[in-house]
């Protein structure tokens, strides 16, 4: 295979600010202690965390003829990541957010949908983007014109070449099911928050939920939990949880992205399942303790030194 990951999806191009305790009414001015610039998205912070944690990584994606793209693009060829698989659409602009994260980490946010929600990946470039081993789509339900029948084609292609296929979303609400649906039998490991979980099945159970995702052809289900870690099933009747890290949490923005690329990467570097899901938490948590999607995540080997010398919270 010519890569080892391929992120399909979601880009967009981030300004965070840390930390906002109000927005000042008319006119007036907040002072912040810091302020940054990022490229997220659940495609896009995957695959900067993919490259940091040693994968061949390409992007696919849409951007727009903008200093937003521009930067964005840039950026993401700083880490290595082949962006051959992105493609400059006229007349839209590229996906873009404002966030304002607050002390305790949270990070509300005004969001541009712009190109995530226009580009298109060929059937031409099928061959080439499914040229991996790790196929992940990250941001379905945002990515209106690939949605549905053109996610689940690519999909399809991707799993009868072979690759491992991983798949985050972007739900709200039960409607975003069809979107979901649709790539389920061809993915081998769904990867949303317990939040989207809920909001696509309107259950509260973990194993109702992921019985629910696998009965509709999902593999496996992963349900990133936030401060609670991980919850993990799958297809074989393998079940466990995997705690969170203790960490001074400072951005939770990209949390659940960059989770996606350390599974991916601990899976192929031969880690069981457990450890794989043990180090998509502390790549997760690492980045939680920066500001902007990615930003704590250094290496693998950083990684890998962080799971053995920081404590986990209680069951």
């Amino acid at each position: 295979m010519r890569y080892d990951y391929v992120s399909v999806g979601f880009y967009t191009f981030d300004c965070l600010g840390w930390p906002v305790s109000e927005i000042p009414e008319g006119g007036g001015t907040v002072f912040i202690d810091d302020l940054t610039l990022a490229v997220s998205g659940a495609a896009g912070t995957a695959a900067i965390v993919a490259a940091k944690l040693g994968l061949n990584t390409l992007a696919v994606g849409g951007y727009g003829r903008d200093m937003m793209g521009d930067w964005a693009v840039g950026r993401l060829a700083d880490f290595g990541i082949d962006t051959s698989g992105l493609q400059r659409l006229e007349g839209i602009p590229t996906s873009s957010s404002i966030v304002l994260t607050r002390k305790d980490g949270s990070r509300p946010a005004l969001h541009l949908k712009g190109a995530t929600g226009h580009f298109v990946v060929p059937e031409a470039d099928y061959d080439r983007v499914t040229d991996t081993r790790v196929f992940h789509l990250g941001g379905v339900g945002l990515m209106d014109a690939m949605d549905g029948p053109r996610n689940a084609a690519v999909m399809a292609h991707a799993k009868a070449r072979g690759c491992i296929t991983t798949v985050d979303v972007f739900a709200g609400s039960p409607a975003d099911l069809p979107d979901v649906a649709a790539v389920l039998p061809y993915t081998d490991y769904f990867i949303p928050s317990v939040e989207e979980a809920h909001a696509l099945t309107g259950l509260t159970d973990l194993d109702e939920m992921a019985a629910f995702f696998m009965e509709r052809g999902a593999g496996a289900c992963i349900f990133t939990l936030g401060g609670d870690g991980a919850y993990y099933r799958d297809k074989k009747g393998l079940t466990f949880r995997i705690p969170a890290f203790n960490i001074d949490v400072r951005c939770t923005c990209g949390c659940g992205d960059v989770f996606n690329a350390g599974f991916a990467a601990g899976l192929l570097n031969g880690m069981s399942p457990q450890d794989a899901v043990r180090l998509a938490q502390a790549s997760s948590a690492l980045n939680a303790t920066g500001l902007g999607s990615q930003a704590g995540v250094v290496s693998l080997a950083d990684t890998l030194e962080f799971m053995r010398v920081c404590s986990v919270r209680a069951a």
